[in-house]
């Protein structure tokens, strides 16, 4: 409690009484002046009440200050003042001035009743009590006294923590439990799996064609029909504008990041800026319509649709839970984007957790399966199409604990492909031959299966006539020099097993074992590169690279829908946070609230107070990152807070609260600690993702495009049996009848016409 400071005024030296009592000279002017300052602070008192009766409160505070000045002796002096700052709402020097009032006069039953009042606005409720309780000693029957203490009580009441109701769970039938699947989003290739319970283990899902993996594109035919995944990618060499893949890498993100603007460049089809540098892909979705806008989320919900339809085609049920994975080093926008994403394709995300940590879950199960139980230190190696993460964990007792993680969300196999494709393009250049983006998509294509062909061969040949129509010859690409294109990338994935072997503060001697995640660990180099940094540790391949994160998601699912399963029950996961979060203070220092490798879930807070006397309002903004300085981080969000005690620099007090779930989503809460006035974070500016409205208006276009879908679909099947019925008739009626077809836009022509068609041809066909 600020002690109260009397008034530093100097006052005239005084003489001592003369030897007859009698009052000397100066003594009698000192005491004539005395009158006059305390006329004068009457008169100061007397402005001070008539500008408080007009509400002028702030110049009311000013003549009380003068009068103080004048007379510091006088005690309603400073009740006056005390109640001036109340309705100016600054709550601890009306708190102060109440204080010297009492002690100036200790019987006045007035200044205990003041003295109340301030406690009380200044959140010291118990305080407040005792003061209403001296003032009623004095004046028992002080009505409002009375009523001003009942209601302190009463909030005093209210702010108790209420205990929870405990309500035991019913049990349910394994069987009768709604299944939650395990999906992994990849950049150029997503998986999904199940926790088969009558296998007691997890079963990765596979499509109509029997492929356990389906390409991340998205994509627009000829006649309007959208294709998602093996379909879509079909047609990318084709129409490489009406066909979207990475879109991964785009989520969450924002038009000026610089990863963003390079990702743009390479991309074939359109990528615009919107509202709040947020950004829309805009696509043709068929010949000579106009182009649509799509949000990334929108067109990873898609392919997290496709995951959600393999999975109920398997099961033969509805599906609407899910555990969705998420690169560790994704920030809080591009996780709450993939849960948007989730929201939009009709799943209820229920966790969100890290590909590697995801990965070691499935490591941590195969483990316990073979009988290990000794403990050990795992990274976890993960190089997908798009992303790079490495994460070393502890497992021991059935706990899988991350110790600390690190990666790049612009970095994986595709980026081995872009330098392939260059080189392939550079090579068409020197023979005369186009690059345009018809070129390039094919060039990429190429450039994918020679990499792939590169991870069992020496060298591989790439026909030209793959890349140019009717032209003879082969590009030869040989191992040795696909690596030295793609070194500086190689070297880039084992700085960051550097940096978080020194984040877990381990050598790498102490590690026991390397697990392979993600397709692009086929590499060769990769492998080797990991053999000889680890002093030729055998890299652990028991898990299947390509479906290690969907397998981990799963086990995920299975606790969360609450399967009591020996193998699974014996895992207990502890993630950590990738990034340092805090705020910006003076001086755009970056205040950190939660330390990166932070276990999750878990709630910080720090307090903070003001740089200016009598502020009303404080902003938070909330950054993500390990600089010093709030330039070099990340930008969340910013809001600000209202209604904070009026005080001096530095007295009020209001603490900023970060709380962090399982799913690595941050929401941040800001509260003055008298006042109680407070605000939530609402992401802003860098990070400002889709509002309730725009995720509910996505999910009702998605579910016209599902019945859009299902429409085409029958379509095509009432344009088979046309044709069918066109090939038994003669040959004029059956051109005719083709032609007709031909001419027709599936997109465009009504049910109702191909099925009048089809009747007529049946008919024809049964005259």
């Amino acid at each position: 409690m600020p002690t109260f400071r009397p008034n530093a005024k100097k006052k005239a030296n005084r003489r001592p009484l003369t030897k007859d009592g009698d009052k000397s000279t100066e003594d009698k002017v000192e005491a004539k002046l005395e009158h006059n300052r305390k006329v004068k602070a009457a008169e100061y008192k007397v402005k001070g009440n008539d500008a408080f009766a007009a509400g002028d409160w702030l110049m009311a505070v000013g003549h009380f200050t003068q009068a103080i000045e004048e007379d510091p002796t006088d005690h309603v002096f400073y009740s006056n003042r005390s109640a001036a700052n109340l309705k100016l709402l600054r709550t601890l020097d009306a708190v102060e001035d109440a204080e010297h009032c009492v002690r100036l006069a200790q019987d006045w039953a007035k200044g205990y009743s003041r003295l109340g009042a301030a406690l009380w606005a200044d959140r010291r409720l118990p305080e407040a009590v005792e003061a209403f309780d001296h003032g009623l000693k004095l004046d028992a029957e002080n009505q409002q006294m009375i009523d001003s203490r009942k209601s302190v009580l009463e909030e005093i009441e209210k702010e108790k923590p209420v205990e929870a109701e405990v309500v035991a769970e019913q049990p349910v039938n394994l069987e009768d439990r709604e299944p939650v699947i395990g999906i992994d989003l990849g950049t150029t290739y997503s998986a999904v799996a199940v926790w088969d319970i009558s296998a007691g283990g997890v079963r990765i899902l596979a499509d109509e064609g029997g492929n356990r993996t389906v390409p991340s594109y998205v994509a627009w035919g000829d006649d309007g029909e959208r294709l998602v995944g093996h379909r879509a990618k079909a047609q990318a060499a084709r129409a490489p504008q009406r066909t979207l893949f990475d879109v991964k890498r785009f989520i969450g993100g924002r038009a000026y990041e610089a990863g963003v603007k390079e990702e743009m460049k390479r991309l074939p089809y359109k990528i615009e800026k919107v509202e709040d540098d947020r950004l829309m892909i805009e696509v043709t979705t068929s010949e000579g319509s106009a182009p649509k806008r799509f949000a990334p989320e929108e067109i990873s919900a898609m392919v997290l649709g496709r995951m959600k339809e393999i999975a109920e085609k398997d099961l033969g049920r509805e599906v609407k839970k899910a555990v969705v994975t998420v690169p560790a080093y994704f920030n809080d926008a591009q996780r709450k984007a993939t849960q948007a994403a989730g929201a939009i394709a009709g799943l209820d995300v229920l966790r969100i957790i890290n590909e590697p940590t995801a990965a070691a879950l499935g490591y941590g199960l195969d483990q316990q399966n073979a009988g290990c139980t000794e403990a050990s230190y795992v990274l976890v190696f993960d190089l997908g199409g798009g992303t790079f993460d490495v994460s070393i964990l502890h497992i021991e007792g059935g706990i899988v604990e991350v110790k600390a993680t690190g990666g790049d969300t612009r970095l994986g196999g595709e980026d081995f492909d872009s330098c392939l494709t260059d080189w392939i393009l550079g090579e068409m250049k020197k023979k005369g031959h186009s690059t345009d983006e018809k070129a390039r998509a094919k060039a990429k294509k190429a450039a994918e299966t020679a990499k792939r062909g590169l991870s069992n061969s020496d060298s591989v040949d790439i026909e030209i006539g793959e890349l140019v129509g009717g032209e003879e010859g082969v590009l030869n690409v040989t191992r040795a020099h696909f690596e030295k294109l793609n070194k500086h990338y190689f070297d880039r994935t084992l700085e960051t097993v550097k940096a978080v072997l020194k984040d877990a503060k381990l050598k790498n001697s102490e590690i026991d074992d390397i697990v392979l995640v993600g397709g692009s660990t086929r590499v060769p180099y990769i492998q080797t590169m990991l053999i000889d940094f680890f002093g030729g540790k055998v890299l652990c391949k028991s898990i299947n690279p390509d479906e290690a994160v969907a397998y981990g998601a799963a086990v995920q699912g299975a606790i969360l829908s609450g399967v009591r399963l020996s193998k699974s029950t014996e895992l207990l996961l502890i993630d950590v946070t990738p990034l340092s979060l805090g705020i910006e203070t003076e001086g755009k220092h970056h205040s950190i609230i939660i330390h990166r490798n932070t276990s999750l879930p878990c709630t910080k807070e720090s307090t903070y107070t003001t740089t200016e006397n009598y502020q009303e309002a404080i902003d938070v903004r909330v950054y993500e990152g390990e600089r010093p300085c709030t330039d070099g981080n990340h930008l969340l969000g910013e809001f600000t807070v209202t209604g904070i005690e009026r005080a001096k620099r530095g007295e009020a007090q209001v603490t900023v609260r970060f709380a962090l779930d399982s799913n690595g989503v941050l929401n941040v809460t800001a509260i003055d600690k008298k006042t109680k006035a407070m605000n939530t974070c609402r992401i802003n500016n860098a990070c400002k993702g889709l509002d309730a409205a725009d995720i509910q208006r996505m999910v009702n276009e998605a579910e016209n495009m599902k019945t859009a879908d299902a429409i085409f679909t029958e379509k095509q099947e009432m344009k088979s049996q046309i044709e069918e019925a066109a090939y038994s008739l003669s040959d004029d009626k059956c051109d005719e009848l083709l032609d007709r077809l031909m001419a027709m836009n599936l997109n465009e022509t009504p049910k109702k016409e191909l099925d009048k068609m089809l009747r007529e041809a049946q008919r024809m066909k049964d005259a």
